[in-house]
Formats: C-alpha cells, sequence, structure tokens
C-alpha cells in the first residue's frame, strides 16, 4: 500500500506543470471509481462479480446547452480452459449543445498471475456515432461574425458513424490497483451525412479553393492512468478509499483525486478535486449488493458565475459468483437469485 501511495504522489508532482487545460474528449465522471470499465477495459472482471452500473452527469446547471451525460456498463468474469477472463460492455449518450454522441463497446481482457497480482489484457471495439442538430442552429442578423450562410456550419440535421477501438492493462491486488489504456485508439472520424445517407458538404480547402471538403469529427486518442486504494484502518469500522484519475490527449493533461471513507461497508463519504477546475463532495450507500452514490462539484473558475454547480448519481447491482471447485457442476435456481 505504501508503493501504491508513493506512486500517487510522484504521479501527482511529475503533473503538475503541465495541467494547464482540460482535454476535450469522455466525460471525466467524479465518480469515476464507480465505473471504471468505461475508462480501461481491463477493468472488466476485476472481481468475481456480476456488476451493473449506470449513472447521470448533469454539469454546468444553469447553462443553456451545457453537457448531459449517461453512462451504462455492465462485467463479469468467467473461466475457459482453466484461464479467467473478464468481459463487459459499456454504453455512453452525451448531448452537449447541438451536438449528441453515442458510445457503444464491447471488452474481453484475457487475465494471468505476475508479480504476487493479477495482471489483464483487454480490447474494446465498437460503434461512435455522432450527430449534429443543425435545423436548430439560430445566428442573429446582426451577427458580425457569422452569416446565414456560413458554409462551415451544417443548416440541417447531419450525423455518422465509425468504428471505435481501445485497449487497456490493468495490475490489481487486494488492496490496490493501477491500470493504464488508450481510448479511440484508431483516431475514429466520423464524416457526416444527411437523414437519407447522403454526403453533406460545405467550404473551401486551400486558397486556390473551390474544393468542396466534408463536414467531419476526429475523436482524439485518450490516454488513461487510474489508481485505487482499500486500506482498513485498525480497530474501526472504517476503511480508507483513494482513487486517481489522469487523461491526456497527448497536447493537453488534466486529473482528478478523490478521498473517500465507508464505514461498516455501508455508508461512504468523501472529498475530491478535479485540477483546476472544481472541488467535490461524494456521498453513497450499499446494501447486499445494491449501491448508489451521489457526488456535487461546485467549479472554481469563473464559470461559477453562470452555474450552480455540476450534479451526478451512479447506482448499480453486483451478484456474486462461486469458482470453487465444489460447485463448478451445481447450478442455482434463478428464481433464488
Amino acid at each position: 500500500m505504501q508503493k501504491f501511495l508513493r506512486l500517487t504522489a510522484v504521479l501527482i508532482v511529475a503533473l503538475l506543470p503541465v495541467m494547464k487545460l482540460s482535454a476535450q474528449g469522455d466525460a471525466l465522471l467524479t465518480n469515476a471509481w464507480a465505473i471504471p470499465t468505461y475508462y480501461n477495459p481491463a477493468a472488466v472482471g476485476d472481481t468475481d462479480n456480476i456488476r451493473l452500473r449506470g449513472g447521470m452527469r448533469a454539469q454546468w446547471i444553469g447553462i443553456d446547452g451545457a453537457p448531459l451525460t449517461f453512462v451504462g456498463a455492465a462485467d463479469m468474469p468467467f473461466k475457459f480452459l482453466d484461464k479467467k477472463w473478464g468481459v463487459g460492455a459499456v454504453v455512453q449518450s452525451e448531448k452537449i449543445g447541438l451536438f449528441r454522441n453515442l458510445t457503444a463497446d464491447l471488452q474481453f481482457g484475457y487475465k494471468f498471475k505476475l508479480l504476487r497480482g493479477t495482471w489483464t489484457f483487454a480490447i474494446q471495439a465498437g460503434l461512435l456515432n455522432e450527430q449534429f442538430r443543425g435545423s436548430e442552429v439560430y445566428i442573429p442578423d446582426d451577427d458580425d461574425y457569422h452569416q446565414g450562410t456560413d458554409d462551415a456550419i451544417p443548416m440541417r440535421d447531419v450525423g455518422g458513424n465509425a468504428l471505435d477501438l481501445g485497449v487497456g492493462l490493468r495490475y490489481s491486488r487486494p488492496r490496490f490497483s493501477v491500470g493504464v489504456s488508450l481510448l479511440h485508439a484508431n483516431n475514429p472520424t466520423v464524416t457526416f451525412s444527411g437523414e437519407n445517407g447522403e454526403q453533406i458538404s460545405g467550404g473551401t480547402s486551400g486558397s486556390d479553393g473551390g474544393t468542396a471538403k466534408k463536414y467531419q469529427f476526429t475523436a482524439k486518442r485518450m490516454l488513461y492512468f487510474d489508481a485505487s486504494g482499500n486500506i482498513p484502518v485498525k480497530n474501526t469500522l472504517f476503511e480508507l478509499m483513494p482513487s486517481l484519475i489522469v487523461r491526456s490527449d497527448f497536447q493537453f493533461v488534466d486529473a482528478q483525486v478523490t478521498a473517500r471513507a465507508l464505514y461498516n461497508k455501508l455508508f461512504s463519504f468523501g472529498v475530491g478535486y478535479r485540477w483546476d477546475d472544481a472541488v467535490s463532495v461524494l456521498l453513497g450507500a450499499q446494501l447486499k449488493g445494491f449501491f448508489i452514490a451521489y457526488s456535487y462539484d461546485y467549479h472554481l473558475s469563473h464559470i461559477s458565475r453562470a452555474s450552480s454547480g455540476s450534479h451526478e448519481v451512479v447506482a448499480g447491482y453486483k451478484l456474486k459468483l462461486d469458482f470453487s471447485e465444489k460447485n463448478r457442476n451445481r447450478h442455482k435456481s434463478i428464481r433464488l437469485m
């Protein structure tokens, strides 16, 4: 555990000089610890449970068109050829202004023992869908920067799909885990088309002009590092659960750290800090496989003048699996599960 804490401290200090602007990309949830497979496919099957997780983040309350994000995830371990594997699925939907995006991915991981811990190497593949509601664009007549016929802005609803790939590696021990992943590894590019599938283009390329270019969206490669721990406090019913997640699009870096305490394996509470953006309060409860968590972010930037903050809710359920030899040929009735 001391090695984990030292590694976390060194990483934060090393990144401080370059954390000046948040990378744009996947939603960074305050409760990222609750849905680890959203950021690293190698987190699939890292417990002996079937896990179902879902969450909603309403960012910058009070600002029109602010991000609204929904995330759902499911994963489980299984044994095949005397080896342990993990499989999962992740779905994310986000609305930002006139943009809508949807990702749906399947995840598959291979597990092996090394250095007194469990390593998981995983890949994920799925669909990236991007939409822009150009029919809702409104440009005032007195706008000094755009014209009503601006070729850079589609004036009709457009959308498109692209193949989205990711890869991850994770090392786990009973009291801590660390991982690294690369999402949107193939730099997927969505070429927008109209509702009937026709290609939409506009604008010109180059000063020699006249060549139409297509409306496109390219998802940046996102590199993630995550770490989490579980530290029992001697002679008490408390457990300390720190977590860290750092991400970069290879131009900018941002990070988030949370410190939570779990009491009697029922109630949790804690605080969080997102670099140069917000401080957070986290609350949670769990009982018989069910759990729910809530967080509130108070933003430290000038955006707090227009917004009352951000809210987030995550809930889930887990079902224990038994991989012992004595239960290999026994099956429990679905009515009892």
